[in-house]
């Protein structure tokens, strides 16, 4: 048994989810990896993933191993990028997470010059909204906005997130302008993101952080889809100050409550933290950090 082979296999099927995907990702075919597994298996004298036809779970043992495989394989590829020179052009494949709306404004244009600038290199990009572990789940970087609980990452700040209550002027002609977080209930709240119909802002109010519970009329998972409803009149709603800074600079929507918004919430770049990056994952933050600390709409 080729246990290097083996682990690669046992990581990929963990990272997909499934045997084709890893496959897929491995260039091998789908009977190649279950052999893979199956030998490993036998030679550790343990289960590692239980299968079913049509799901495919990590047992406990497993998820350890996983983790373990992920090391292994990193340490590997370092140690192969330290004896080939540290001035060698990255080749492989690189995974990038990064919140959905963010991503597609701000990293995807980082991705395109990183794949301009290195030919060799293939990008997978995760933009979802939800936290994405990297070390679980076989991500090599990611854009995180907020704070940073996990303390097993390297991260470099590079900008901050103002959120603003906003509305279009046809709205506020017809219902009003609130000036206080207390008058929002008053007034048609459109909710953005999560699953729940309502609207959960945090305000500052008599100096303090306080999480107002509104009722919403309009509730979108998209943070685009409320932006247009408020540029329709529709309502009031909370957006990042990227997504309407354009129109709000036309004229189209006008920001309230100025005096009541929390804190920005920063922005960081952040990868697996090891003994020192490897040469994709360190040419990508580079090009990230530089890229997003010079966009005036994180850095005013």
């Amino acid at each position: 048994m080729d246990k290097l082979h083996a682990m690669s296999a046992f990581a990929a099927v963990v990272d997909a989810g499934g045997f084709a995907g890893a496959a897929r990702r491995l260039g091998l075919s789908p009977p190649a990896v279950t052999r893979a597994i199956n030998e490993l298996e036998s030679h550790l004298g343990v289960r590692l993933l239980t299968r079913t036809t049509r799901v495919v779970r990590v047992t406990d043992a497993g998820a350890r191993y996983a983790e373990d495989c992920r090391r292994i394989l990193q340490a590997i590829e370092e140690a192969d990028e330290s004896a080939g020179g540290a001035h060698a052009a990255p080749k492989g494949r690189l995974s990038v997470a990064a919140p959905s709306l963010f991503g597609a404004r701000f990293v995807a244009p980082v991705v395109g010059d990183y794949l301009q600038r290195y030919p060799d290199m293939r990008v997978s990009c995760w933009f979802l909204d939800r936290v994405v572990q990297l070390l679980e789940e076989g991500v090599d970087a990611a854009v995180r906005i907020g704070d940073l609980p996990d303390a097993g990452l390297s991260a470099v700040r590079v900008g901050l997130v103002r959120r603003v209550v906003c509305a279009a002027p046809a709205y506020l002609d017809q219902r009003g302008t609130p000036d206080a977080p207390e008058e929002l209930a008053a007034h048609a709240v459109i909710a953005a993101g999560g699953a729940a119909p309502a609207a959960e802002w945090r305000l500052l109010v008599g100096g303090n952080a306080r999480m107002i519970k509104l009722e919403a009329r309009l509730h979108t998972t998209t943070h685009e889809a409320a932006l247009q409803a408020a540029l329709a009149g529709v309502g009031i709603a909370r957006l990042p100050w990227f997504l309407v800074a354009d129109a709000v600079k036309s004229g189209a929507m006008r920001v309230l409550l100025h005096n009541h918004e929390t804190a920005p919430l920063p922005v960081h770049v952040v990868h697996r933290e090891g003994r020192h990056p490897t040469q994709k994952v360190r040419a990508f933050v580079d090009l990230a950090v530089q890229a997003l600390r010079a966009e005036p709409l994180l850095n005013p």
